[in-house]
């Protein structure tokens, strides 16, 4: 193993304020009664269009990206930074880059804004690459996404990992027949990590360098 793909929200960073007033403001202009804070953690990982169909209960795709646009005008101005790293992050990070891998975020959330908030942490140094979405919702699926960082930065599958913590980051690395990392400490369940097939399971930051350097 020589590369490592981390997630962003619920692995590196806790964006549970962010993005779920995002959300309850963009569900509130469009007109509707937007649900609870703790109604909407199950948002935190998915494509923004995938929620947005789901909350809205609606197929129409013109509602769906009006939302999306109202969750932006948000996030891009406040929301992004209502946001918490994780404890042990920072050391969790510079331990494994000396140990001579090499680190990249690999996001649903479009990389403009993953970018900012690597930068506004001050985490920039500790990354080969920032990946994300482009705006127009392409590579917002995990397992595109990661092709695209495979095809980009000339990666073997067998030497590279994913870490995160929604089924979404098991299921985008086993169709790219990567090995994937799962962390409970997100928003993803231990049941929601094995049912996908997760290879290896991080309780805490401070669990994952172990489990790297231990996979030989």
């Amino acid at each position: 193993m020589n590369a490592i793909l981390f997630d962003l929200d619920g692995t590196l960073t806790d964006p549970k304020i962010g993005i779920t007033t995002c959300i309850q403001y963009a569900i509130a202009n469009l007109g509707y009664q937007p649900p609870a804070t703790t109604d909407l953690l199950w948002c935190i990982g998915p494509p923004l269009s995938v929620s947005f169909a789901k909350l809205l209960e609606t197929n129409d795709r013109n509602l769906v990206d009006k939302a999306i646009s109202l969750y932006r005008d948000r996030f891009s101005t406040i929301g992004l930074f209502e946001n918490l790293l994780y404890p042990d992050i920072p050391e969790t990070l510079k331990l494994i880059r000396s140990e001579g891998y090499q680190t990249y975020v690999a996001t649903s959330k479009p990389h403009v804004y993953a970018k900012r908030i690597i930068e506004h942490f001050g985490l920039s140094s500790m990354f080969d690459g920032i990946y994300g979405s482009e705006l127009d919702g392409t590579n917002s699926i995990k397992s595109e996404l990661i092709r695209h960082i495979l095809d980009q930065e000339n990666m073997a599958p067998a030497q590279t990992m994913m870490i995160g913590d929604r089924y979404h980051d098991v299921v985008g690395a086993k169709q790219n027949q990567v090995l994937a990392i799962g962390v409970t400490y997100g928003y993803g369940t231990e049941a929601e990590l094995k049912e996908h097939g997760v290879d290896l399971l991080a309780h805490s930051p401070q669990e994952i360098p172990h489990l790297i350097l231990n996979i030989y």
